[in-house]
């Protein structure tokens, strides 16, 4: 279990009955907040919108077919979910995610019953955690770019990993349906080959984002960000 870089993804064999429903409880919701949420009628209008979110699906489903399988039950993949989240919003990423997963679930890759643990997990923490951080930053109203792709990008989801992966951790520990492993003394050593990738592999994308298309951030104030450099005693301040 010492993959390095890889978040859990967690099968059915190893979860509670109770765990699995209370995963779809968790996640029916989310998801339709998520839907009611979503501004179909901008997302219908705008082609460069559009194309965006099928983008992101296909990024999300390539990006989560390439995992590491163990036959305890537990499978192993980076989430991505801060630089989708930054990229469409919150509700629109969560859709997005939504329609990733459906697809690894048609191929087999995913147990449909634990599609809701898994959801709230790899996805609905993700963006919670990612758009806590934005919001924190957007409270701020820092005029230097790299306050941004530093505190929501890279920050954002190396916090976003350790948290699903203990959550992750937890929720097996409840149910006891799996070994833990014997270096889970050793945990914290882990923990920075956990954390580092999935923080850079974000942050990267969401420093090209804003250095050659900052208009497709939806998260990203450019009217402050990239404006003209001024002085104190400007008078035009």
């Amino acid at each position: 279990m010492a993959q390095k870089g890889y978040k859990p993804v967690i099968g059915a064999q190893v979860l509670s009955d109770q765990s699995m429903l209370f995963g779809w409880l968790g996640y029916v919701p989310l998801l339709l907040w998520a839907v009611w949420r979503t501004s179909w009628v901008e997302l219908f209008a705008d082609r460069r919108r559009q194309h965006l979110l099928f983008g992101t699906m296909f990024a999300l489903f390539a990006l989560w077919l390439v995992r590491r399988d163990f036959d305890t039950g537990v499978s192993y993949h980076f989430i991505g979910m801060t630089a989708v989240t930054l990229l469409l919003d919150w509700p629109l990423a969560i859709v997005a995610a939504l329609i990733a997963q459906v697809g690894l679930v048609a191929l087999g890759r995913q147990d449909l019953a634990a599609m809701g643990v898994n959801g709230l997990l790899l996805i609905g923490l993700p963006v919670l955690v990612t758009e806590v951080c934005a919001m924190l930053v957007e409270r701020a109203q820092p005029r230097n770019l790299f306050v941004y792709i530093f505190c929501s990008g890279f920050f954002a989801a190396a916090l976003s990993a350790l948290l699903c992966l203990l959550a992750s951790l937890g929720v097996l520990w409840l149910d006891g349906r799996f070994v833990m492993p014997e270096w889970l003394s050793d945990f914290i050593g882990y923990l920075w080959l956990i954390i580092f990738p999935e923080a850079f592999i974000n942050g990267m994308v969401v420093s090209a984002l804003v250095v050659f298309c900052p208009e497709w951030l939806e998260t990203f104030n450019r009217t402050r960000y990239l404006q003209a450099p001024w002085k104190d005693d400007d008078p035009r301040a």
